[in-house]
């Protein structure tokens, strides 16, 4: 296969200035459908589909410890039979004795591994007790080392394991606002923030439609995609295709489109198969038209960010439109072909617009240079909670180790971060990707007097107007206490300083915002989503009436921010976006109960 696949990769290369035509897919201009004589292009996307899109669940059976009494020895079932099993090929010693005891506790753990995940990457984790457990609460345990893999029922209705993909372990989170009178149930659940570790990487690929299944073609394709892109990090320059058999192309991710793969799998897609010179001109010429037009604008960005360099002049003409939606999908394109003259733009369109915030920020992270650097700074200082916390989160996905945002692993528990920063004073909590503290404002203080607990064994009490004490209340250890003053800052080191884990802190923040002790804007998962309707000009740019309506912005959904469903009413999302404080973040509110409201609803993005 590979002498036959070399062979017509030569005949290519060969022939690589002969013209030739080819049909096209569909055109979606008024202007190429009334010119039947323009030369038309197929794409990749008209051979080939994409595969490995979707996300992959994996699931073990693990075993929680550290729990206060509340644990309990799990009844005989499978479950029990499979964690016995895996402790048995551990080494433990006594395992039964080890389940009976009611600080351990039988848990189902479940990890979605994303599209394109790469082997040591980090990912979420859930747990839940089994139906009938007589577990109480999950609030203080960690859970130690677990195994996960693919699960699936076969044709025999019996459930068979595959391989292991990823590894488990932590200290759970779990509803700081759930106990035995309001949402038992929630005490039953948890999440570990980035407590997974994929062990396999995820390649995408591309697979040939049935018709087209050929070895000239996937060889075709191969060589089409690796002209547009490579990889240099390690010896000579590799291209990012590697045709297999005459059906299937393996496909590594491009680093530039590491937290937008759909993007990237879709620019692929608008890849020419085989284009003369001659060609490319005219269809240049073509799709400036389409991208003046904002019904058009989307799809000839993709194919224009396809082409890659030689259409950077006509992606420019884009961001001088007059028209936000083309200047957007202009700017985005040019983001990501490295462009500085795409941050100013971007920037515009995450500050104002926000159907188009979450694609703009991911495309600042993108583009990386000075020029997105500066306009991601400003942005910190908004009024928008989504818009300073995506911000900070792609400077963050650019270096870490930036001076403006760098942070501390506090205890080696969690990310924490507090940023020189103007604006309403915000706290900022993940309940997604990884454990972290961003305090917008350096000078946050708690209003005394108040009373908090900080899992199960540190409560935070203020003494006086100005000084707050933080202690340690433990079976079998001595009690410790530190007494600090009422800054935000020095409660959160105190807590941490005395083995408090990120949950802890959490759950202290939380009950400080619900009994107004917390004055600050405190916020969880502030992200900006996917899927928001944006209302277009009521005049298209050729000066003919367009009737008013709202769309979706058709850029693809990148991986920067979790896609999480929508988790507060429509009222609380406009006061988001405006910067108001939500009603349910006022002193005078307290977080509505119900099955589904509260903290954890929220982690899983009910």
């Amino acid at each position: 296969m590979k002498s036959r696949l070399a062979l017509v990769l030569c005949s290519l290369a060969v022939l690589g200035g002969c013209s030739w035509g080819l049909q096209a897919m569909r055109s979606q201009s008024p202007d190429e459908k009334s010119n039947d004589q323009a030369p038309k292009v197929r794409l990749v996307g008209d051979l080939a589909v994409p595969y490995g899109l979707y996300p992959v669940a994996i699931e073990a059976v693990g075993l929680v410890t550290g729990l206060r009494g509340t644990g309990s020895d799990p009844r005989p079932s499978p479950y029990r039979a499979a964690l016995l099993a895996e402790m048995r090929t551990r080494g433990v010693r006594d395992a039964q004795t080890v389940l009976a005891s009611p600080d351990t506790a039988l848990v189902i753990v479940r990890g979605v591994l994303p599209p394109g995940i790469q082997k040591g990457d980090p990912f979420d984790v859930q747990l839940r007790i089994p139906s009938q457990s007589e577990t109480t609460s999950l609030r203080g345990g960690y859970l130690l080392e677990t195994r996960l893999r693919e699960m699936a029922v076969l044709s025999d209705n019996q459930v068979h394991s595959g391989r292991v993909l990823g590894v488990a372990e932590g200290p759970i989170m779990v509803d700081p606002s759930a106990n035995e009178k309001n949402n038992p149930v929630l005490l039953g659940r948890g999440l570990i923030l980035g407590g997974g570790r994929c062990l396999r990487s995820r390649n995408l690929a591309l697979v040939l439609q049935p018709e087209h299944q050929s070895v000239f073609n996937s060889a075709r394709i191969e060589a089409a995609v690796n002209k547009r892109f490579f990889l240099t990090d390690s010896g000579p320059r590799t291209g990012v295709a590697k045709a297999i058999n005459d059906e299937y192309l393996e496909l590594k991710l491009h680093p530039r489109y590491r937290y937008n793969i759909r993007r990237y799998v879709a620019v692929v897609r608008s890849i020419p198969v085989r284009e003369n010179e001659k060609m490319r001109i005219e269809r240049l010429a073509r799709l400036e038209k389409q991208l003046l037009d904002p019904v058009t604008a989307s799809r000839a960005a993709l194919q224009l960010e396809a082409i890659g360099n030689r259409a950077v002049d006509v992606l420019k003409t884009g961001i001088r439109s007059s028209d936000p939606e083309v200047r957007f999908y202009a700017a985005e394109a040019l983001a990501y072909l490295d462009i500085s003259g795409a941050a100013e733009p971007l920037a515009e369109a995450a500050r104002h617009e926000p159907a188009f915030r979450v694609f703009a920020l991911t495309a600042l992270s993108a583009l990386g240079d000075y020029a997105a650097i500066a306009e991601l700074r400003q942005l910190l200082h908004g009024t928008s909670a989504e818009t300073r916390y995506g911000a900070f989160r792609a400077l963050w996905s650019i270096n870490p180790r930036d001076p403006f945002i760098m942070g501390e692993e506090l205890g080696g528990q969690f990310s924490y971060h507090v940023l020189d920063t103007t604006g309403t004073p915000m706290v900022h909590c993940t309940a997604s990707k990884r454990p972290e503290i961003v305090l917008f404002g350096q000078q946050q203080r708690l209003r005394c007097p108040f009373v908090l607990e900080a899992g199960n064994h540190i409560l935070v009490t203020s003494t006086d107007d100005a000084h707050v004490a933080v202690s340690r209340f433990a079976v079998g250890e001595p009690d410790q206490r530190r007494i600090v003053n009422n800054q935000l800052d020095e409660v959160i080191r105190a807590i941490v300083e005395l083995g408090g884990a990120y949950p802890d802190v959490v759950q202290a923040l939380q009950r400080a915002k619900a009994s107004g002790a917390l004055e600050s804007r405190f916020e969880i998962d502030a992200l900006p989503k996917g899927g928001r309707v944006y209302r277009r000009q009521p005049v298209a740019s050729q000066g003919e009436p367009r009737p008013p309506g709202g769309l979706r912005a058709t850029s693809p959904l990148p991986d920067l921010f979790p896609k999480r469903g929508t988790r507060a009413p429509q009222q609380d999302r406009q006061a988001q976006d405006s910067g108001a404080p939500r009603a349910s973040e006022s002193a005078s509110s307290t977080p509505k109960p119900g099955p589904l409201g509260g903290f954890f609803a929220r982690m899983l993005g009910r």
